[in-house]
Formats: structure tokens, C-alpha cells, sequence
């Protein structure tokens, strides 16, 4: 197992010696504007995986990848030829889907968007279903309230204590 940190030096020099071989061209027509994005290398440094983009419809990304990977051997030797390792690791092209995500992301916060429009202009306009204030509070007397109070406890009459033993001694 190789240093983790040698293999990520390998795979950054391989993005660079693949992306300058692409920008000086191949001789195949089909390979449109490709960017290469990222490369990983395994551990044992023997398989590269090299991922790019295509910029262009799914016709242009169809042949660029064909192209690619008719195009691997010859990118190999020119890995091979550029770098300073025992063995030349493998290349396999791999499409990224960087662009099919960011759009997907900006359509999702698009409509993330919209919809906190929708509910900021909702609570705006929204009117309480019970009282603005929903929480029971302690009630405040008057003074005049309080001798009513006192009142009505007077004139109310008393609970019969006894009438449960009376009725048990029948």
C-alpha cells in the first residue's frame, strides 16, 4: 500500500498530463470540449480513475466518452511517458455528474424559494384562528368583584356532611 499522500500527488500529475493531451488534441473528431475534474488513484497506484465533463448535449457526451475510450491507451503511454513510477497505472474514464447535480440543486433551491415566498405571503395575510393570545393569564379583580365573591360564598348554602352516613344507618 502505497503513502496516501504519493498517491494523491500521482493522481494530481495525471489530471494534468490527461487534461494537457486533451487540450492539444487527439486526432479522433469525435472528442468535444472535454474538462477533466478529478483523478483518483488507488493504493496500490496501479488503476486511475479519471473523471470529466463534456460540455454539449448527450449526442456530443455519447462520442466524447467513445472517443475517450478509444483514445486510453494512447493517453496511458503519455501518463506512462510523464511520470515517475515503476509501473503506469490504468486509466478508466468515468463521466462526472457535477453538472446534472449543480442544475439539480439550483432547480431545488429555486423551488425552495418560491415556496418560502408563498408561505411568507400566507403568514402575512393570515389572521389567528382562536384570540391573538392563547395563554390562560391570572385573572384581575376589582375590589368590587372581590365583595361580590365574598358574598355569593356566604348566601350559598353548605354541603350536607352527614346525609352519606344517614343514608348507610337506613
Amino acid at each position: 500500500m502505497a503513502d496516501p499522500a504519493r498517491a494523491r500527488k500521482m493522481a494530481d500529475r495525471i489530471k494534468v498530463i490527461v487534461a494537457k493531451r486533451l487540450e492539444r488534441g487527439l486526432r479522433d473528431p469525435r472528442v468535444g470540449f472535454v474538462t477533466i475534474t478529478d483523478v483518483k488513484v488507488t493504493g496500490d497506484l496501479q488503476h486511475a480513475s479519471v473523471f470529466y465533463t463534456v460540455y454539449g448535449n448527450a449526442v456530443e457526451r455519447a462520442d466524447s466518452a467513445a472517443a475517450l475510450k478509444a483514445a486510453t491507451g494512447m493517453l496511458r503511454s503519455e501518463v506512462g511517458k510523464n511520470i515517475t513510477a515503476r509501473l503506469t497505472p490504468s486509466l478508466e474514464f468515468i463521466a462526472d455528474a457535477i453538472p446534472e447535480n449543480a442544475a439539480l440543486i439550483d432547480d431545488l433551491l429555486r423551488e425552495a424559494r418560491e415556496r418560502d415566498t408563498e408561505v411568507g405571503e400566507l403568514a402575512r395575510t393570515a389572521k389567528y384562528a382562536g384570540d391573538e393570545d392563547p395563554y390562560v393569564k391570572p385573572r384581575e379583580y376589582d375590589e368590587d368583584d372581590d365583595a361580590e365573591a365574598e358574598a355569593d360564598e356566604a348566601e350559598a348554602p353548605a354541603p350536607a356532611a352527614h346525609a352519606h352516613t344517614e343514608d348507610a344507618a337506613n
